[in-house]
């Protein structure tokens, strides 16, 4: 079951100053067809994700119905180291999270949970002075060490090992303050969610109302954890 961590500001410490969603850098306003070079570069990330590169023309809508059935695994933590390189020529970027709780596949809690996400944390020089631009592309979740988050995450690509986020950056959500919100400010995180009658609670039913904004990490969090215990995607009672 996924429960919420101690809010832990960058840096390690914990609790100290306020904690508001308007201290993180802005994103893109939503979902959007991405620019002719961020197609081709996601493209290529996504075809080393396993992935169709259909999909990089445009980062399709995914509301939390869809992050919950496509996820592998759900994890709760905080970010504690973020770092890159390149592997068998591809460039990644890896992250190790110190777990709180998941939803989908157990992982103990407190134990560093690792992954590697396509593309470096920025452009760097080669060893002959040449650029290499191999830079995570656009609509690609960013990561922080320090940071409080929710992962939705696929399962890794059987040729490269690589993963990433449902819905690239739709999937990875950050939590200052007891609220989170994904890279897009929750933009469609609701949109067009359909849930069977009377499974929600009154909390959960205005809560998916919310067209966008920052939302109660816990709300959010109990209600992933009934409907990954219900099944309710597989059953058809979330969609």
């Amino acid at each position: 079951m996924i429960t919420p961590c101690k809010a832990i500001r960058p840096g390690g410490r914990d609790g100290v100053g306020p904690c508001r969603h308007e201290d993180i850098p802005p994103r893109p306003e939503q979902p959007s067809t991405i620019g002719r070079r961020a197609v081709l570069a996601t493209a290529f990330a996504l075809a080393a994700l396993g992935a169709a590169p259909a999909a990089a023309v445009q980062l399709q809508p995914a509301h939390l119905g869809k992050l919950i059935g496509s996820s592998d695994l759900i994890v709760a933590g905080t970010v504690k180291s973020v770092t890159d390189g390149h592997d068998r020529g591809l460039p990644y970027t890896e992250v190790t999270i110190s777990v709180a709780s998941t939803a989908k596949k157990k992982l103990a809690a407190r134990s560093d949970f690792k992954f590697r996400q396509y593309g470096l944390l920025a452009p760097r020089k080669l060893a002959d002075g040449s650029s290499f631009l191999g830079a995570a592309p656009d609509g690609f979740p960013h990561w922080a060490q320090g940071e409080q988050v929710i992962a939705f995450l696929y399962k890794p690509a059987s040729r490269t090992g690589l993963r990433t986020t449902v819905g690239l950056a739709q999937g990875k959500f950050t939590t200052l303050g007891g609220r989170t919100a994904n890279e897009f400010g929750n933009r469609g995180l609701f949109a067009n969610l359909q849930v069977s009658p009377g499974l929600l609670t009154p909390e959960e039913s205005a809560m998916v109302r919310q067209p966008a904004g920052d939302v109660d990490a816990t709300a959010l969090l109990r209600l992933v954890n009934r409907a990954v215990a219900g099944q309710w995607v597989e059953r058809g009672m979330m969609k």
